[in-house]
C-alpha cells in the first residue's frame, strides 16, 4: 500500500472489509498541508478502488481531528502569485482554490460510504472535510468551528455549500458569520453529529460497530444509496424519483436481491461479491 506524508491508511483486522484512513500529522495538529490536498484524493480514490474495502472511517491521529488548514499552505498561495500582473494571479488563485475544493470533494466522488469519526478538535477546513462525509459522530471532547470568518477569509471549500443542508440554514449562517466554537453536544443537538460517545475509546468502538455492520449490507445497494441521496439533494422529488427508478432498473439485476431474499427465508447471514 502507497505510503503518504499526511496519511496513514490502516486495517484493523485481517478480514474486514472496514478500512481506517488517519490525517496523520499529530504533531501539527492534522493541520491540513500542501501534501494532503495533493494526497488526499489519491488515497480516497486507492480505496473506493480496492474491492477489499467497503466502508472507510476517517480519524485523526494524535489529540485531535484536525485544526484546519495549515497556515504556511495559505502563505504559500500568495508567495506563488508574486510578480505576476492582476489578471493571471486572479485565474492562478481561482485554480488553486478549484485544486483544493476536488480534494475534499473526493469524498463525495467516493463510491464507498466514509464516516468520520472526530475528537478533539474540528476546525476551519476539518469542517469542509466532515460536512462531506456520508455519516459523522464524535467524541464528548470535540469542539467545532467554522473559524475562516476571523481569518478574514470566506469559507471556500464546501463549508457554506453543505452545511445548510445538515444543520438548518440559519444555523449554519450564524456559525459562519459568528466563527465560534461549540461542543460535541451542541454539534449532537443541530444534527452534524448522529451520536456523541462519551471518549475517544467509545467513539472508536462504536463507530467500527456501524462500520462493520454497514459492510455486511449488499455493496450494490450501499453505493447506489449514498450515489442516490447524493444526486436527490440537487434535485426536486420527481426528478429524484426518476433517477432513482433508473438506477434501480440496472442495479436490481444483479444477484444481490436474489441473496438477500435467499440469506431471509433460511434465516442466515447474506453472502455478497465484492465490487
Amino acid at each position: 500500500m502507497e505510503e503518504y506524508k499526511s496519511l496513514k491508511i490502516i486495517q484493523k483486522s485481517l478480514n474486514s472489509l472496514v478500512y481506517y484512513l488517519y490525517l496523520n500529522r499529530p504533531t501539527h495538529l492534522n493541520a491540513l498541508s500542501r501534501d494532503f490536498f495533493t494526497e488526499f484524493p489519491k488515497a480516497i480514490s486507492s480505496l473506493d478502488q480496492n474491492p477489499d474495502v467497503a466502508v472507510i472511517i476517517l480519524a485523526g491521529s494524535g489529540k485531535h481531528f484536525c485544526s484546519g488548514i495549515d497556515l504556511q499552505t495559505l502563505g504559500d498561495v500568495f508567495k506563488e502569485t508574486d510578480s505576476v500582473d492582476c489578471g493571471r494571479k486572479v485565474e492562478r488563485l481561482r485554480r488553486h482554490i478549484k485544486f483544493l475544493q476536488e480534494a475534499i470533494t473526493a469524498l463525495e466522488c467516493c463510491r464507498k460510504p466514509v464516516i468520520a469519526a472526530v475528537h478533539g478538535a474540528c476546525i476551519g477546513g476539518a469542517i469542509d472535510i466532515i460536512t462531506a462525509c456520508d455519516i459523522r459522530y464524535c467524541s464528548s471532547d470535540a469542539f467545532f468551528s467554522v473559524k475562516e470568518v476571523d481569518l478574514a477569509i470566506t469559507a471556500d471549500l464546501g463549508t457554506l455549500q453543505r452545511l445548510p443542508s445538515i444543520v438548518g440554514f440559519g444555523n449554519a449562517m450564524e456559525l459562519a458569520l459568528t466563527g465560534r466554537r461549540f461542543t460535541g453536544s451542541e454539534a449532537k443537538d443541530l444534527g452534524l453529529v448522529s451520536k456523541l460517545f462519551t471518549s475517544k475509546e467509545a467513539l472508536e468502538e462504536g463507530v467500527e460497530v456501524v462500520a462493520e455492520e454497514i459492510a455486511t449490507k449488499s455493496p450494490l445497494a450501499v453505493i447506489g444509496t449514498k450515489a442516490v441521496l447524493l444526486r436527490s439533494r440537487d434535485l426536486t422529488v420527481e426528478q429524484g424519483l426518476d433517477y432513482v427508478a433508473t438506477w434501480n432498473s440496472g442495479a436490481l439485476l444483479s444477484d444481490d436481491l436474489k441473496e438477500a431474499i435467499s440469506a431471509h427465508s433460511q434465516k442466515r447471514k447474506p453472502k455478497f461479491a465484492k465490487l
